[in-house]
């Protein structure tokens, strides 16, 4: 409300969207406009351009302009965008063709960058721009964060939220001084949520459900939101309204590994041969993958090996190091899909 940017970074599957979902909610009861792009599915700077368009067409330009006016606001681009009309919804799409040159092509993401601002005040509207899983600007064009960064700090009266799954690739965007957004929005990173508030929140959603189950239910999950969410799916499914027990918590496990087994498998196909028996030693044993001992144990490769296995996995957030010093595996059920697949 205030024009205050806000970076928003948390692993994948933390409810970063969701929660901006909610949010985005109450401010447009409050006659703030929001628009929100995803940058991952921006791979080019013309989808970027034209993801940028039917944003401010719907969520700006729609609640401030009557429906003949709305297209003029675009009539100053570089590049004029290729107006299509959906014949089933009436929703009107944007595309801007390949083949321009670098140049109108920033030229007309910069036009597009200044619209929300710009428009919001003509009629004296709070803007707020969501930009989703913006790690992926960099992919995009290495110079795009410089272009957006010149725009937004002209933009008092426009909130700019990031939201990224990518937490080193973020932080790096934020936090390095030789980066043009260093400083220059409020960091916030979103946590598990706490036994204390997940439990009640479980246990009013179920007919009856053994406190045993409960504790074990946030011992797996560790408070993870999706994960929580998930398993919890599939022990009411088990349940089928009447009480969950233990008998039921082992088949809803077995029902979750099953409908993850290609998300799983996909990510041990893609994964080096060291970084699979490091994967496997700490499903089994969370702990300091470097020191002597623990190699030996699991009969792991040199420490320099072991390090660039360590290095990759961290880098695609697989593996994370908790406050004790441990290194485990993020990706939740995915210790346990490994024990059972190395039976």
């Amino acid at each position: 409300m205030n024009g205050q940017d806000v970076v928003i970074f948390a692993p994948r599957r933390y409810g970063k969207s969701s929660l901006m979902w909610r949010v985005a909610q109450r401010l447009v009861r409050d006659r703030v406009l929001v628009a929100q792009v995803d940058l991952m599915t921006t791979p080019t700077k013309e989808k970027l351009a034209e993801k940028l368009a039917k944003a401010i067409h719907d969520d700006i330009a729609t609640p401030l302009f009557r429906a003949k006016e709305r297209l003029r606001v675009f009539s100053g681009l570089r590049i004029a965008p290729v107006v299509t009309v959906d014949p089933e919804h009436g929703s009107l799409g944007f595309s801007f063709a390949a083949g321009h040159s670098r140049e109108d092509v920033d030229a007309t993401l910069e036009r597009l960058f200044d619209l929300p601002g710009r428009l919001g005040a003509e009629r004296n509207r709070r803007v707020a721009v969501v930009l989703d899983e913006f790690q992926e600007v960099v992919e995009i064009d290495p110079h795009l964060p410089k272009l957006m960064r010149a725009v937004f700090q002209e933009q008092p009266e426009v909130a700019h939220v990031y939201l990224g799954s990518r937490r080193h690739m973020m932080r790096r965007i934020f936090s390095d001084e030789n980066e043009p957004f260093w400083r220059s929005a409020k960091p916030m990173e979103l946590g598990v949520i706490a036994e204390s508030d997940f439990a009640p929140y479980i246990e009013q959603r179920f007919r009856a459900i053994d406190s045993l189950v409960l504790e074990r239910v946030l011992a797996m999950t560790h408070g993870h939101p999706y994960a929580t969410q998930e398993l919890c799916y599939f022990l009411w499914e088990e349940s089928r309204g009447g009480t969950a027990g233990l008998t039921e918590l082992d088949r809803a496990l077995a029902d979750l590994l099953r409908s993850e087994h290609a998300h799983f498998s996909l990510i041990w196909d893609h994964a080096a041969s060291t970084q699979r028996a490091l994967l496997q030693a700490l499903a089994v044993e969370p702990g300091r993958p470097y020191a002597g001992a623990y190699r030996h144990r699991h009969n792991l490769p040199a420490p320099s090996s072991v390090q660039r296995a360590v290095e990759a996995l961290v880098g695609n957030e697989l593996v994370g190091r908790g406050e004790d010093g441990d290194f485990r595996i993020v990706e939740p059920f995915f210790a346990e899909w490994i024990i059972r697949n190395e039976r």
